[in-house]
């Protein structure tokens, strides 16, 4: 697998390095990352770049580097890792929230801001200005308006009355058919990997590779699946197969991972996020 350097720093952080007291130090940082075949120069010069951007604070102690997670990246770390650990399953109300903004020519950023914010929250793209999500977002729609004063961002509940043509609006806001395909392909992946008896007994660094590798891979839907309630699902949909295997290999490996990671760091590492069944 390619490991990118600031996925793999994310991802221990927030399986390992916040729950034992979020700071690390420079050389054991080092040292995690050489399990990815991150060589040194490349983790100095990522975490530069990082702490340049605001994601980390340091501080010395003797003559080594600590590095910290600023307030607002664990903000947005605890947002990002509860999308992946706790699923939406709430019934269909038969309404949409529906986000729709008007932004000058002149504001591009603006716009693709709006895109993207929306995008994180699980919205769809029914047309250029108007998105579609079947759960109640009406309060976030609000907090992305309020933070993008130059656009005009309306938010609607709404719903059509009929369920066929919601059904075909979820065709139309997400590709399904691509999505289901790789839900189905990440199941064929790692179906394998489901082995209690096995897992339990594998070395830490194995156990570390395997369950960040899952978790990377498992990641890429965050932006791609909107959670269809069951009345809007198509036959067969995966994405529920597919998120209680994730949860079951990450909960397997987590025993022999994390006590590897505490003895690179020199201290315990306390229980993280698993997912909710």
């Amino acid at each position: 697998m390619d490991w990118k350097p600031k996925g793999v720093i994310l991802d221990l952080f927030g399986d390992y390095l916040r729950y034992a007291g979020g700071e690390v130090r420079l050389a054991d940082f080092t040292e995690l990352l050489a399990v990815f075949d991150v060589e040194a120069p490349t983790v100095r010069v990522n975490l530069s770049r990082l702490r340049k951007e605001g994601w980390f604070t340091t501080r010395r102690i003797g003559r080594e580097t600590a590095y910290s997670l600023t307030p607002h990246m664990l903000e947005i770390l605890d947002e990002g890792r509860e999308r992946i650990f706790r699923r939406r399953d709430e019934a269909w109300e038969g309404r949409w929230t529906m986000a729709i903004y008007q932004v000058p020519e002149s504001e591009r950023a603006v716009r693709e801001q709006l895109r993207k914010q929306l995008a994180w929250h699980g919205f769809g793209q029914l047309s250029p200005s108007t998105w579609l999500s079947p759960h109640n977002l009406i309060s976030e729609v609000r907090e992305i308006a309020a933070a993008n004063p130059l656009a005009k961002v309306d938010a609607l509940w709404c719903g059509t009355g009929d369920l066929q043509e919601d059904r075909e609006l979820a065709t139309r806001c997400w590709d399904l058919e691509s999505l289901g395909a790789d839900y189905r392909r990440f199941i064929h992946t790692y179906s394998a990997l489901d082995d209690e008896t096995l897992n339990s007994a594998k070395d830490g660094r194995t156990a570390l590779l395997e369950r960040m590798r899952i978790i990377g891979d498992y990641r890429r839907f965050l932006f791609r699946d909107p959670y269809l309630p069951q009345e809007l699902q198509p036959d067969g949909w995966p994405s529920s197969a597919a998120y209680s295997l994730f949860g079951t290999i990450h909960r397997q490996l987590g025993p022999a991972a994390t006590e590897y990671v505490s003895g690179i760091i020199g201290q315990p590492v306390g229980q993280g996020q698993e997912v909710m069944a």
